[in-house]
């Protein structure tokens, strides 16, 4: 199956779409085998492969107040590049991070990525460094290479003891998955 999608110049927001609807079309393909009729996600990741932003929105918000990191991940993505939601930094980052600390590797690599450049969190390359490590280390070997390039691009910024003190966080770090019934304030 291949899926190719416009969604502006940048070419880590085609990587990063491309890996969504990748897996978005792998859990489908699962849910058709096996006869069981797609829920909620699988809804909302068809509208979005359909690039039906708002329809997408509407499904994922909910998800993703519940705690589902997937949907949290896809919706940290629409408010990064403002697909269907109003485009927001700091909401991206907000969506990211529920997602990263559940072990979301996509949502640890654009995290990573948005403190590396400040966007909606203040810069800090020893936090880019740790989300951008733990994505690597989780990544499929096709992505792994990629990741871990990025990883190094942004250790080449850093002193010695900033590299040590991502580490240590890296090493440190075990996935919180939400509970479903945790209810977190904006």
């Amino acid at each position: 199956m291949t899926i190719t999608t416009r969604i502006g110049p940048s070419s880590r927001a085609r990587a990063i779409l491309t890996a969504m609807l990748t897996a978005g079309a792998i859990v489908g393909g699962l849910l058709t085998v096996s006869g069981a009729t797609a829920g909620p996600l699988q809804r909302a990741q068809a509208a979005f492969a359909r690039e039906d932003f708002t329809a997408a929105a509407r499904t994922f918000i909910p998800l993703a107040q519940g705690g589902n990191p997937v949907a949290q991940a896809y919706l940290g993505f629409m408010f990064e590049y403002g697909r269907g939601v109003p485009q927001s930094y700091s909401e991206a980052s907000y969506w990211y991070r529920r997602a990263a600390e559940q072990g979301n590797g996509t949502a640890q690599y654009s995290l990573g990525l948005l403190y590396d450049k400040g966007f909606g969190v203040r810069q800090d390359l020893v936090e880019a460094d740790k989300w951008l490590n733990l994505s690597a280390a989780s990544a499929s070997k096709g992505s792994r290479e990629y990741r871990t390039r990025l990883r190094d691009a942004v250790a080449s910024k850093m002193t010695r003891g900033q590299i040590a003190e991502s580490r240590r966080r890296a090493l440190e770090w075990y996935p919180q998955p939400e509970l479903p019934t945790t209810r977190v304030a904006r």
